[in-house]
């Protein structure tokens, strides 16, 4: 109910022309790169590190590119905020002082909590 609700209010948004165009109109999609921004982890792309708020800027970046592929948050994951496009090389992340992992694991456990909250 909560998600069919804010699908609805984020669609009416979209086509009020309110919404930036960074704005996704897929609320599970957003709610991972929202998500991401406000986690305050380190995002490994190519052995770099990054703070969350440039990986927000980046998957944004990405999905706004690449969205003609992406049809669900679950593709988004898979085919876009898993793995750089020009290496290859698997994204990590970093969240305190664990151990980096896969961000595709760290997304997809974000997008079964946001599932949950139906």
């Amino acid at each position: 109910m909560i998600r069919v609700l804010h699908l609805s209010i984020v669609l009416l948004l979209c086509s009020l022309g309110v919404l930036a165009d960074d704005a996704v109109a897929d609320p599970e999609i957003e709610y991972l790169l929202v998500t991401v921004g406000q986690s305050g982890c380190t995002f490994i792309r190519n052995g770099d590190e990054h703070p969350a708020k440039d990986a927000e800027s980046h998957l944004r970046l990405k999905y706004r590119n690449g969205r003609t592929w992406v049809h669900s948050a679950d593709q988004f994951i898979r085919r876009l905020a898993s793995k750089s496009s020009w290496t290859g090389k698997v994204y990590y992340i970093r969240c305190g002082s664990a151990d980096p992992q896969p961000s595709a694991d760290w997304l997809f456990d974000r997008l079964a909590e946001y599932r949950k909250r139906d």
